[in-house]
């Protein structure tokens, strides 16, 4: 739908049916600006939890949606896209999770936030990207199986000597890409400029970086450093808040395929046939829903 109008009727759905909007960092700037709370995982997962609200319309990636449905069992949960998917999630199953816990059975399981509600359910505690190193230091486990992300799961290693950490072998086909050489090409382009560097990025990328952390923790460090310019690797929706909050900054993104497709995917007329139409609903079981609350519920206590 393309109505000139449809941010104003977005807005009176809204209010007609006590819906909160939550956009991902990486949505589209039309979607992060009509959106009541922008953020990442961590940010998104504690509204989500917070929320009075009756509905929840998630702009983001199932995944997403699901954990607002899981930490909000009685509310309802739109997904505006529902071929929203992540690439990362779908590298491992529940099925995958109990092989791995038959062959290391005094091991921790330490679910990454982009995964699925079932592959939660069979995990101890989940993480995000802002805080894998704190709950993977909390477990008193030495050995831990981190899924589904490698690259964020040798990051959390690096930190922890003290603990066994067996690597499942998914990533993030965006942060993935990124070369040493894409790297290095940047900072000749751009002298100066420190590297601000997602942990999903690979071991030897994040060598290069001189700050590595969360969407939310790669602005809150724009914002703070006297720095004018800097090279981003993550994402390209990040952007848009990086230009928000730091008008008089630079910012260089590594190359033009820093871009998620899914996370591009949802439009404003999704957003208003999702709430005109209130579809995507997000069903999971009462089963799945009560195990992988306790996973998330873990990770939100620490």
């Amino acid at each position: 739908m393309q109505n000139p109008n449809i941010l104003e009727r977005i807005r009176g759905l809204k209010k007609e049916r006590n819906a909160v909007l939550l956009a991902h960092l990486y949505q589209l700037p039309e979607i992060q600006d009509i959106a009541d709370f922008v953020g990442d995982s961590l940010d998104l997962s504690r509204k989500a939890r917070e929320t009075q609200a009756d509905v929840i319309v998630f702009c983001g990636v199932r995944f997403m949606a699901e954990t607002a449905k899981i930490l909000n069992p009685g509310k309802t949960v739109l997904l505006p896209r529902k071929n929203a998917g992540c690439p990362m999630a779908d590298t491992i199953t529940p099925e995958d999770i109990a092989r791995l816990k038959q062959r290391h059975p005094g091991a921790a399981v330490v679910c990454y936030v982009n995964s699925s509600a079932g592959t939660k359910a069979l995990s101890d505690i989940c993480c995000t990207s802002s805080n894998a190193v704190k709950i993977t230091a909390s477990l008193k486990e030495k050995e831990i199986i981190f899924v589904p992300d490698k690259n964020l799961g040798q990051y959390v290693a690096r930190f922890l000597p003290e603990k066994h950490v067996i690597l499942w072998d998914g990533s993030c086909p965006v942060h993935d890409s990124v070369s040493v050489a894409d790297v290095q090409k940047a900072q000749a382009a751009f002298p100066g400029a420190p590297v601000l560097a997602h942990p999903e990025c690979r071991p030897e990328v994040l060598a290069l970086a001189d700050f590595t952390g969360s969407t939310s923790q790669i602005i809150d460090y724009a914002v703070q450093s006297e720095q004018q310019a800097f090279i981003i690797l993550t994402e390209s929706g990040v952007l848009h808040r990086l230009r928000q909050v730091c008008p008089g900054k630079q910012f260089y993104m590594l190359h033009p395929a820093m871009v998620c497709p899914d996370m591009k995917v949802t439009t404003l007329s999704d957003v208003y046939d999702a709430l005109y139409e209130m579809q995507y609903p997000v069903e999971l079981d009462k089963r799945v829903i009560g195990q992988a609350a306790v996973c998330l519920d873990r990770m939100l206590a620490v």
